[in-house]
């Protein structure tokens, strides 16, 4: 029986060959996917509209799910394979209507790229009260990939990549109140609460669905260079992290070590595509490769991007990804059966 990565016992690095410095066409070298269908979230901006171009240059066909639609069509301008859609994450009844509308093309899904997310805002909830980061960042994808999953297993083949970041270091899930009704918001927390809910769906997706043929993931991008994730946060946040100076600008030597936007999607589009994972699912991933273990001996600096690495067990932990589960589905009034 293939092996899972709970308690992360497959959190070490395989040898991929790449590293920080490469880029997503480094990556996609030598990898056809023609015939290959694929929705990116979030696959307009940034790193989301990086990996969406090397994709596409591959072969593949993309379906862009996008909030801001005229945003979107301007920045996928000359890139080809494309069809836009509308879909808000946190709006459950856009999500169902965009996955019925894929569904009823009949087509198989052969990677779904979960890379949309918000950080750094301050409290907002959806409609349903939930907390705008988590709401985005997890339960919009995990209510996307639950409509999407008869066409997953239709591929014979497929992957689910969740965007996650080291950021899942800053908090652990709260259980007992993911949605600050009852402790003073702070957006870090609910930001890293988030991403660590990316990683432990990653891992029980993959636990549940690899008999279907259907394999996920989690990752970071890196420091990068160019994305707006962080347009709403204060400047005194950034200097307090050490990556600004006092002026407010961002400090030369953080700057030469950041990365591009094309070594930002690298990542992404090495989990999405790389026979090296073939057999390997439910990790998360860094620098081109899967990130080890973070037991406490891995010291970090904000103003050093490149020892921002490794994994927290508490987010490649079983207990907390199937606690996860179950409470997604609650919230998100799922039932989400992979048989």
């Amino acid at each position: 029986m293939e092996q899972n990565n709970y308690q992360g016992k497959l959190q070490q690095p395989i040898g991929s060959g790449f590293d920080a410095k490469s880029t997503a066409d480094d990556v996609i070298k030598g990898i056809d996917l023609n015939g290959k269908t694929v929705i990116v979230t979030g696959g307009y901006a940034g790193i989301g509209l990086e990996t969406v171009k090397v994709l596409s240059q591959a072969g593949a066909k993309i379906i862009l799910p996008a909030r801001d639609i005229e945003k979107a069509r301007k920045n996928l301008i000359g890139i080809e394979n494309i069809e836009l859609e509308t879909m808000d994450l946190t709006d459950p009844q856009s999500i169902d209507d965009f996955a019925q509308k894929f569904l009823a093309s009949n087509r198989p899904l052969h990677l779904l790229i979960n890379n949309a997310g918000i950080m750094w805002v301050p409290l907002r909830r959806d409609a349903r009260g939930f907390e705008s980061q988590l709401a985005t960042n997890h339960l919009g994808h995990f209510q996307l990939v639950s409509r999407l999953w008869p066409a997953l297993k239709k591929a014979n083949g497929a992957r689910v990549v969740n965007v996650s970041s080291f950021g899942h270091q800053i908090a652990s899930f709260n259980f007992d109140d993911p949605n600050f009704k009852g402790r003073e918001y702070e957006t870090l927390q609910g930001y890293g609460q988030s991403k660590t809910a990316n990683n432990l769906f990653a891992l029980e997706l993959d636990n549940l669905g690899k008999r279907f043929g259907v394999r996920s993931y989690s990752l970071h991008p890196g420091s990068v260079n160019g994305t707006d994730l962080g347009r709403e946060a204060p400047i005194e946040l950034f200097k307090q992290m050490g990556t600004h100076d006092e002026n407010g600008d961002l400090k030369p030597e953080v700057a030469a070590n950041l990365k591009t936007l094309q070594q930002g999607a690298a990542t992404t589009v090495w989990c999405a595509t790389s026979p090296m994972l073939s057999n390997i699912g439910g990790v998360y991933c860094e620098n081109c490769d899967i990130a080890e273990l973070d037991l406490g001996n891995i010291a970090h600096q904000y103003d050093k991007p490149w020892t921002l690495r490794g994994v927290k067990p508490y987010s490649v932990d079983e207990s907390n990804a199937k606690r996860l589960w179950k409470l997604s589905e609650q919230m998100t009034g799922i039932e989400f059966r992979v048989d």
